[in-house]
Order: C-alpha cells, then structure tokens, then sequence
C-alpha cells in the first residue's frame, strides 16, 4: 500500500484508509469477531489509518475499535471528532476536553494521533459552527490540548459553507481537512461545468495544499451510491441522506451511471474501482476514506487502491460526463 504525506504532520498514512463510520457499518454493528479481523487484514494490507467519531453509532465505533486494538496492539494511527453542541458554545474549551476525554476512555488510550471539529462550518451562528468561534475558540483550545500529550495533531470536517470552509483552511492554523470529494462531486479538486448538481466546493483541494494542510478524502464512494445499485449491505446504515451531491440516495445511484462508461470503455474493471482510483488521483489527497461492512468490502477497495489512480485517458473522458450531469439536471 502507497504511503503519502499528511500535510505537514510528517506522518505517512496509507493512501487507503479504514473508515469507522455508521454508513458502512462494520465497526458499529458488526460481530466482533469480524471486526477483529477486519482491522487485522487492513494491517497486513498496509492500511495504518483509522478513523472514528463519539457519534458513530453513540460511541460504538470508538469503544469496538478500542476493544480491537487493545487485543492486536498495532502500530497505526488514530483518528477521532467532537462536535460542539449549541449550549456549548460558551464554553468551547471545556467541551472539547469534555468530548476527548469521553474518546479516550472508549478507544481505552492514553492519546489519539489526530482530533477534528465535526461541526459544519458557517459564516456566523446559523447553519453550523461560525468562522470567528472556529478560529477564536476552537483552535486555541486544541493548541491548549496538544502539550497535555493527549493529541498530535488537528484538524476540520470540511463541511458547511464553502466560503467559510476556505477562510479556516486558509488561516494555516489546522493540520488535516476531511474533504467530500467523489465522481458525483469533484468540485474540490476540479472544475465542474455550469448548472452542476452539487455543492460547489471551489478547489479546496487546492488551497489544503497552498496550507499544508493534509487532506482525508471522504465519502469518495458517496455513502455506496457509486455501486450503482440502491441494495445496500445487512450490515450498513439502511439508508443514508448524500452529502454535498443529490437530493437523495437514490437519486445520486442514478447518477452514478452516468460513470459507468468508465467501465464500459476499459478505464476500470467497475464503477467502485473507477471512483477509488479517481479519489486518489489527486496529489493533494493523503489518504480516503472508505466505510466497509464486510471484510469482502475491505479486500476489493484494497486491490482496486493498489492499482493506482486513473490514467490520464480516463481523467481526460470525465469532463464531458460531468457536463452530461448538468444537462441532464437542467
């Protein structure tokens, strides 16, 4: 597995990651038994990133993967979030210690290698987490925190208004950014056309880069919608609202199809493949993140990774699906 900078962290993380979430499932609800071995064949595939949140499955996620580590002991690095809550706001400082000791005790550690603001991201109060109480008070409180031992390093959920998102990117104070980028949204690494169905997240990819901050690719497979297909995992989240694509789930499914002529031409053996390789495509992507149900999951995502990004032929063909995508949604 290809190892990639994290920004400025002078960590190597594994261009794939292991995604704890509630979307995929395995970590939430799934035995521990095959959780155990999930996490023990990402190890032996290379895989050194994982990622967990208090709010995967109330704390599920957090305390499985502790359970898991605290059996295998092995040497990879940690993720986790916290949100603040709006009757937190007064008190930014004391909730984020709050919400990471609360971590710690589930994962069963001493310390977590990188903590992130879960909030979506606005100009002001309304809609998520203002710029001024990112930037005022939740930055210096993980400064705070950061000598304690406790934590490496941290960073955003880049979420929320794209504008706001930029300005805390741009202050050079975080050191990663999970960035929504996919097929059915590219907008933070590319350009899309007019009357593109998407949040328009203006190349954040690029200004991560301008910052070094290191970038967390996530819902690269948009949540399983680019299977193509709506049937989703015994295992999985049974439904699932996007995030920055279409109205709906099924609606981003349908169009996903739109890419399988990446498939159909002989650019990659599936639609899955075709987005993973595209998501690590980009230079400015350190890692992505894939949420699994099934070790079945795990293996595939691994072997499509390791063959490494799109070539340039299939890169060159996605400007005119994507123009296909605005039309259509004229």
């Amino acid at each position: 597995m290809e190892l990639r900078n994290l920004g400025k962290t002078g960590l190597r993380v594994s261009t794939l990651g292991f995604g704890c979430g509630n979307v995929g499932g395995l970590m939430v609800r799934g035995t521990p038994a095959d959780q155990e071995r999930a996490v023990a064949r990402a190890m032996e595939l290379g895989i050194n990133y994982f990622d967990t949140a208090p709010s995967y499955g109330n704390g599920e996620s957090e305390r499985n993967l502790g359970r898991v580590i605290k059996t295998l002991r092995p040497d990879v690095l940690v993720g986790t979030k916290f949100r603040i809550e709006p009757t937190e706001r007064g008190r930014v400082s004391e909730a984020v210690t709050a919400s990471l000791e609360a971590s710690l005790r589930r994962l069963g550690m001493d310390w977590v290698d990188l903590l992130q603001l879960h909030n979506p991201i606005s100009p002001d109060a309304r809609g998520g987490l203002a710029v001024g109480t990112v930037l005022d008070h939740v930055v210096p409180a993980l400064e705070g925190i950061r000598p304690q031992g406790k934590i490496r390093f941290f960073g955003i959920t880049a979420l929320g208004d794209t504008a706001a998102v930029q300005r805390v990117i741009a202050a050079r104070v975080l050191d990663t950014a999970q960035a929504c980028y996919n097929l059915l949204n590219p907008s933070a690494g590319a350009g899309v056309p007019r009357g593109f169905p998407a949040q328009d997240f203006a190349g954040l990819l690029d200004r991560a880069r301008e910052a070094a901050v290191g970038v967390i690719g996530i819902r690269v497979l948009a949540a399983g919608a680019l299977s193509g297909v709506e049937t989703r995992h015994a295992v999985a989240v049974p439904s699932v609202d996007p995030i920055a694509s279409g109205p709906n789930y099924g609606a981003d499914v349908r169009m996903a199809g739109r890419f399988e002529a990446l498939v159909r031409e002989g650019h990659a053996g599936s639609l899955i493949e075709a987005a993973l390789r595209f998501a690590i495509a980009s230079d400015a992507v350190s890692t992505v993140l894939v949420g699994y149900s099934s070790l079945d999951h795990l293996e595939y995502a691994a072997a499509c990774v390791n063959k490494g990004p799109l070539p340039a032929s299939a890169l060159g063909r996605l400007p005119a699906l994507w123009q296909a995508v605005a039309d259509e949604a004229r």
